[in-house]
């Protein structure tokens, strides 16, 4: 055992663990220097550059601290739903959701509107991260501008296309190019830093303070432009359940956090030297020649692991959606069967990739994008704060005077740093809130057509003792085998069941009634997963408990309630299942055009005999009217 009570073996595999982190997680935050100080000084006068840099220098290192080493990896990384995290985490935690099935509460749509802003951020990142890059040719090649956008196209298509090999295969891949990514920001700005350590006054905030004191003019679109630093936070959050808390915390601190700032500071140092350049600080810190090649190509690798991080948060954040019925059913693969949060989701990936490439086909340049970005780190920042609270008064049990000080200082600065980038909207900053916009309207509209049906159809439900009554009258024919009727409801009666003996007067030797639930907590024990009890007249009820990470295997299911005692044969089972037939026009609590939505909705989503992995020559769907 090692001095620290871990055997070497677990430490070899948190090592694993950062540095995959690297490669999937810090990619976006780890490649701000490529356009963060550019961007800043490009909101001051041309005139003051050289003397507002310490400030910029000062506002940054400032912000990575309070944002990303307090708020994230002090306090929101703590609140995990075993192991996992992201925003339906602390929808979970914090619980937000109301008791009942029907309607959306503020908190739940508060929570929402941040898992749809993360939505908005990973169409972005891609596009922003990629075209910094690739505009760096511009820097030795000064014919370049005509193939900045189709070749930024073209690396995008390729990640995206490279998504299907998952997780495990990616943070391989990305994790020792961002960990060699690192150590070269850290030693080239280290270098200039030694060269001129006055910019090592900038560590005083007051130095910063006083910039945006002296430009109040200037202040908002400053603070706006020290946002990019430290987007993709939110993805140290959501990609949790990948790689777990150490090991993300572990990469931050020991890796990324003093490459950021060596970097950052290096490029201050070498712009005060009077040598710098303000339209591309970043590749003036190397040398002139090979050095400075090398280090363009590097940061077109770093950039197009950059998207990595908020591309697998996004799966996390969709199947989290699906699992707790906020998202239509979608196909979800697991990538990797040591770790159950390593998924694929392939339609979020080609709409990711589409969104991300007519992005850059319609801005054109990584200055134009930037204006674009922000609204939507911020945002999903004031959620998750909000979120926090209520995690921390309720999971927690904080006192309110201890809870309430700390959410209160954060939401101040999230706020400071939201309301600096308002001004953007005109510019761009309207594409990811109508890309939120769209997803908020999707996730609320099949939580309250789900609900809605879900009260229509049990209002008046059969009971068991009437079931057992109907099986046994001399009416109803009883054949052999066994019939699976799925059931939303875990009592009652299902309506397809319902359907089944009104028109055809049968029913099998063996009834099962399985209800599959989805649990607001990642994932459940084996031992908590399934509950089986008689009912009388050979009719059984079973329960399935999944975790919302968690997919549902009904087969496998299926012997699980055989060795419980239930006589059945799988190869022999028939499964029954209500398809939804929306009907609009009714007098449900819905606007009409949410009632168009989720007709739509439903006849696209996923089969229900896909999702559950059933065998498709045992199923039987019976149509369900709804008038909505």
């Amino acid at each position: 055992m090692s001095s620290s009570g871990q055997s070497p073996r677990g430490t070899a595999v948190q090592l694993a663990l950062g540095l995959g982190a690297l490669g999937v997680v810090f990619g976006d935050i780890g490649t701000s220097p490529l356009y963060t100080l550019r961007e800043c000084l490009h909101a001051l006068p041309p005139a003051e550059h050289k003397t507002a840099v310490l400030g910029v220098l000062s506002l940054v290192f400032w912000s990575l601290i309070l944002v990303v080493s307090v708020k994230y990896t002090v306090f929101v990384l703590r609140a995990d739903n075993r192991g996992e995290g992201g925003i339906f985490a602390l929808l979970s935690l914090g619980r937000l959701e109301p008791a009942t099935r029907i309607g959306l509460n503020t908190g739940t749509l508060v929570v929402l509107a941040g898992a749809a802003m993360l939505c908005g951020e990973a169409v972005i990142t891609p596009a922003i991260t990629v075209l910094s890059a690739v505009e760096g040719v511009k820097e030795v090649w000064s014919g370049a501008d005509a193939i900045v956008v189709p070749a930024a196209c073209v690396i995008l298509g390729g990640l995206f296309a490279f998504q299907s090999r998952g997780t495990k295969v990616i943070g391989w891949y990305f994790g020792p190019v961002m960990l060699l990514w690192f150590l070269v920001l850290g030693i080239l700005g280290l270098w200039r830093v030694l060269e001129n350590p006055t910019v090592l006054q900038a560590l005083d905030p007051r130095v910063g303070l006083g910039l945006i004191a002296g430009h109040p003019a200037e202040a908002s679109v400053l603070l706006g432009s020290v946002v990019l630093a430290f987007t993709g936070v939110e993805a140290l959050y959501a990609d949790m359940g990948h790689f777990g808390r150490r090991a993300i915390t572990l990469a931050w601190y020991a890796v990324v956090l003093p490459g950021l700032v060596l970097n950052y500071f290096g490029q201050g140092a070498f712009f005060l030297s009077g040598r710098g350049s303000a339209t591309n600080p970043f590749l003036a810190i190397a040398p002139e020649g090979p050095v400075r090649y090398g280090l363009l190509v590097l940061s077109m690798l770093a950039a197009v692991i950059a998207s990595q991080a908020l591309i697998s948060g996004a799966f996390s954040l969709m199947r989290q959606a699906i699992q707790l019925g906020y998202f239509p059913r979608l196909m979800v693969r697991h990538t990797n069967p040591d770790q159950r949060g390593q998924i694929f989701l392939p339609l979020v990936n080609v709409t990711l990739a589409l969104g991300s490439i007519a992005t850059v086909l319609g801005f054109k340049s990584s200055s134009a994008l930037a204006a674009a970005y922000g609204i939507a780190v911020t945002g999903t920042m004031i959620v998750t704060t909000l979120a926090l609270y209520f995690v921390m008064r309720r999971a927690w049990s904080w006192s309110l005077w201890r809870a309430l000080p700390l959410c209160a200082a954060f939401l101040l600065l999230d706020a400071v740093f939201f309301l600096s980038n308002l001004h953007k909207f005109g510019d761009g900053g309207w594409l990811p809130l109508v890309i939120a916009g769209g997803v908020l309207a999707v996730m609320a509209t099949w939580k309250l057509g789900k609900s809605e049906i879900f009260r229509r159809v049990y209002a008046n439900e059969i009971t068991e003792e009437e079931l057992c009554r109907i099986a046994s009258s001399r009416h109803i024919t009883r054949v052999r085998g066994t019939g699976v009727f799925m059931a939303g409801n875990p009592s009652g009666t299902p309506l397809v069941l319902l359907h089944h003996v009104k028109a055809n007067k049968v029913l099998h030797e063996t009834v099962v009634m399985l209800s599959i639930l989805t649990e607001e907590v990642p994932y459940v024990s084996a031992a908590a997963r399934l509950e089986v009890r008689e009912i009388g007249e050979g009719i059984w009820r079973a329960v399935a408990r999944y975790g919302y990470m968690e997919s549902p295997n009904v087969t496998a299911l299926i012997e699980e309630i055989r060795e419980r005692g239930v006589p059945l044969r799988a190869s022999e089972a028939t499964y029954y299942f209500n398809r939804e037939m929306v009907i609009t026009g009714g007098d449900s609590r819905m606007w009409e055009w949410q009632k168009h939505l989720y007709g739509f909705l439903s006849r696209n989503a996923r089969q229900a005999r896909d999702y559950y992995h059933l065998p498709p020559m045992q199923i039987i769907e019976v149509g369900l009217p709804i008038q909505l």
